[in-house]
């Protein structure tokens, strides 16, 4: 059974907060008014499962973007340390998450501006995932799945916003340490639709990979197109 939300265990660096909203959207209000870093907002219901994390970068924002693919990172690293080896989870640039080749939820990112030069005062990485599909008819959505159809029933929601926590907090000290390197080819190995055609923000052609920044190639013909990591940038609720 789940553990009761008020019980949810955090990294001394984090504090949790439960909420019966959109997590993204109650954590970008908490970080408006002023709450220190490492909040993590969560909503545990029935059907769902979501949480974020509130950031204060020190560094310019088209930097501190790079928060968004680790936070992804490390939900692929929770999730696969909880579901069964064979459920395959796969990260998509926009911050869209698959389970078994299936989209399976999303991340958000916000931030309380988008000059990408410039050093935003907070930043919020939230996500969210569906437990169970909205009806019964699955056929209807065949590229649109929920975590527990995909064999992942054992997979206790609280957990997995703990284990979130954990491992984005060992990421963010990775990335301190030891530069973007290790994110950058782990994110790789985890990408989905590298190699296939794409159609982002108005670019259509060939999604070649990404650029040390995290941005999105896409080729077409002979031209060859950044898409920095801000356009992921939603405005703020």
């Amino acid at each position: 059974m789940s553990a009761a939300l008020d019980t949810l265990v955090f990294p001394p660096a984090m504090a949790g907060e439960a909420v019966s909203g959109d997590p993204a959207e109650a954590a970008v209000l908490r970080a408006i008014q002023g709450v220190d870093a490492g909040l993590v907002v969560y909503r545990v219901a029935a059907d769902r499962v979501g949480a974020a994390l509130v950031f204060a970068p020190e560094v310019p924002l088209a930097k501190a973007m790079v928060m968004l693919p680790l936070c992804q990172v490390g939900f692929q690293n929770a999730l696969g340390a909880l579901a069964p080896p064979e459920v395959a989870v796969h990260l998509e640039w926009s911050g869209g998450v698959r389970v078994n080749g299936a989209g399976c939820g999303r991340f958000r990112a916000f931030a309380s501006g988008d000059d990408a030069e410039a050093v935003p005062d907070w930043l919020v990485i939230g996500w969210e995932m569906p437990l169970w599909p909205p009806n019964e008819e699955t056929g209807e959505t065949p590229d649109q799945t929920a975590l527990y159809v995909e064999g992942c029933a054992d997979v206790d929601p609280g957990q997995l916003v703990e284990a979130w926590a954990r491992h984005t907090l060992n990421w963010i000290a990775r990335w301190e340490d030891e530069g973007a390197g290790p994110l950058h080819g782990e994110w790789r190995g985890l990408a989905h639709g590298v190699g296939e055609d794409v159609d982002v923000d108005g670019v259509s052609g060939t999604f070649l990979g990404l650029d040390e920044s995290f941005g999105m190639l896409v080729r077409h013909g002979e031209e060859t197109t950044l898409i920095p990591l801000t356009r992921n940038l939603e405005e703020s609720p």
